[in-house]
């Protein structure tokens, strides 16, 4: 994973560059690898790295030639080279193997509607700067957290809220209903966070700040049609074979070795039997043990890691 931050001043005005890099200093847990900044005429961006695709061109914020439009990035697009290819094929030019460029060629092509082509799990924000506009963009079920607040004059972000609480202009008021919320269901549903003034960007949604307006659209959603056949059930199965298949397969798109949690129950068995099918290099995978027989499921990862073929290594908490 990687940490986003920023603030944007609707009127153009500097935005303290200690302010965002202490923003940023605050998810350092997230990227510990490199970290990148910038500034422009009422914006500021931060970014923490943790390299997982091109490890040498890939450090972030990352521009357009000609430095109009930036990107900041958290997560992965898994179908980045197919995009890349229809973008290519539209004339655009690319200067490092990120997926991360991507997104600054699709939205010069596409404008905000880019994100409905992207598969993958993901928080971004870009900034257009002719038309002093920020994107804040979040994935279509909202594995990756992004967090936003007004301030006076503007607006900030972050992957944390740690982040925005920098700011000594975010309120720090919170909201009794959310706690009711937290105590009741052990988590805050969104938008709402335990700060009155601190949003959840929803998942399947885009933001988009300019001219002093704030405007939240939802670009997905997934819909069930209720219209399914029994009698269909092999050309469902056949299908869904597939779809997982492929879906593996995409997700071990890296330049750093991958693995696998394996407990051994239906959903990490099933994900690491496609991953040994699809992977070209041997598939390593790890369980966590426990010396209370009641919670160890050491010999159910065991027994799949031999029938698949895997490379395994169980560890014991004690």
């Amino acid at each position: 994973m990687c940490g986003i931050t920023g603030k944007l001043s609707y009127d153009g005005a500097p935005v303290d560059r200690d302010l965002v890099a202490a923003m940023t200093d605050a998810v350092t847990h997230r990227g510990p690898d490199s970290a990148g900044y910038y500034f422009g005429d009422g914006i500021g961006l931060g970014h923490r790295r943790l390299s997982i695709i091109d490890l040498a061109t890939g450090d972030q914020p990352l521009a357009n030639e000609d430095e109009t439009v930036w990107v900041v990035f958290n997560g992965e697009i898994y179908n980045f080279q197919e995009v890349r290819r229809d973008l290519e094929a539209a004339g655009h030019r690319f200067r490092t193997r990120s997926d991360t460029e991507v997104i600054v060629h699709a939205y010069e092509e596409w404008g905000e509607q880019c994100v409905a082509r992207f598969a993958g799990m993901f928080a971004f924000a870009l900034w257009d700067a002719r038309a002093r506009r920020l994107l804040l963009v979040r994935d279509r079920v909202g594995v990756k957290p992004l967090y936003y607040a007004p301030v006076p004059g503007g607006l900030v972000f972050g992957s944390e809220i740690k982040s925005l609480l920098e700011d000594p202009a975010v309120p720090r008021d919170w909201r009794p209903d959310a706690l009711d919320a937290y105590l009741t269901l052990e988590y805050i549903p969104g938008p709402a966070t335990i700060y009155s003034h601190v949003h959840k960007l929803p998942p399947g949604h885009l933001l988009v700040a300019e001219r002093g307006q704030v405007r939240i659209q939802q670009y997905w959603d997934l819909r069930f049609t209720g219209d399914g056949d029994t009698n269909r059930e092999p050309e469902y199965l056949a299908r869904l074979d597939v779809l997982l298949r492929d879906s593996v397969r995409s997700r071990l798109i890296s330049d750093v070795p991958v693995g696998a949690f394996l407990s051994g129950g239906i959903d990490s068995s099933t994900v690491v039997a496609y991953m040994v099918e699809t992977s070209d290099a041997p598939v390593v995978t790890t369980s966590v043990g426990f010396a209370e027989q009641a919670f160890d499921e050491l010999e159910h990862a065991r027994v799949v890691a031999e029938h698949v073929g895997c490379e395994h290594y169980p560890v014991v908490v004690t």
